[in-house]
């Protein structure tokens, strides 16, 4: 009984191992080094230690048995290498990079897009503002323009009464500078009138002092020796 016990605990912590080892969950690595040797096999001389997995390169020939390729790349390396590593499609590394490189232009196009987007909404409340001022402002012009149509209601009979008026004014203003000329000639002959009677009384004055004497009889002069 202690050993079907014992058992029974060993297979179960063996399956319990099993259990946690089968839940360590690892990838295989995608990077590769590929040799480049000086002719189509492996007994020629290794020209390039490995080149790794994703380089661009061209291909100008093939071996005989289809095995080997004659390759250059863009950096100057020459040789041959085991065709089966070539492909005619990027590995899903460099797909990943080209992707993550994708993802990352299109998280800063989607900042930008952001910040246009905050910018115009930003401008949308300005101009929503500047609207509302607009409105006010027309409003305002609106009742003024109305408070002038109803005082233009008096304006052409305030016009006539002001021309009325004017020459009104203007007539009073002929009657007064004929007053002021009638006037000035009155003055302008009283004073001659005053001027003449002066000299007239003048003249009187000396006229009755030269002639009144001769009227009245002269006295006869007593001889003393009478």
């Amino acid at each position: 009984m202690f050993r079907q016990i014992s058992l029974t605990a060993l297979i179960a912590l063996g399956l319990c191992s099993a259990h946690v080892a089968a839940q360590d969950t690892r990838y295989i690595s995608d990077t590769q080094y590929i040799p480049v040797r000086s002719g189509a096999g492996n007994d020629y001389r290794i020209v390039h230690r490995g080149l790794p997995s994703g380089t661009r390169l061209t291909v100008h020939e093939t071996s005989a048995d289809g095995d080997w390729a004659r390759i250059s790349t863009s950096s100057g390396t020459e040789g041959w290498l085991r065709a089966q590593y070539l492909m005619q499609e990027a590995p899903a590394a460099n797909k990943l990079e080209q992707a993550q490189a994708t993802a990352s232009q299109l998280r800063e196009r989607n900042q930008a897009l952001e910040s246009q987007l905050a910018a115009l909404q930003s401008e949308s409340s300005d101009l929503s503002t500047q609207v509302s001022d607009t409105d006010a402002e027309l409003a305002q012009v609106s009742e003024e323009l109305a408070q002038l149509k109803q005082i233009s209601g008096k304006a052409v009979q305030l016009d006539t009464d002001n021309r009325r008026l004017t020459e009104e004014a203007e007539s009073l203003r002929s009657e007064v500078d004929t007053l002021e000329a009638e006037n000035q000639r009155l003055q302008d002959k009283l004073q001659s009138g005053q001027f003449i009677d002066g000299a007239l009384a003048v003249l009187l004055g000396v006229i009755i002092t030269l002639v009144v004497p001769r009227l009245w009889p002269k006295r006869r002069r007593s001889s003393s020796w009478a």
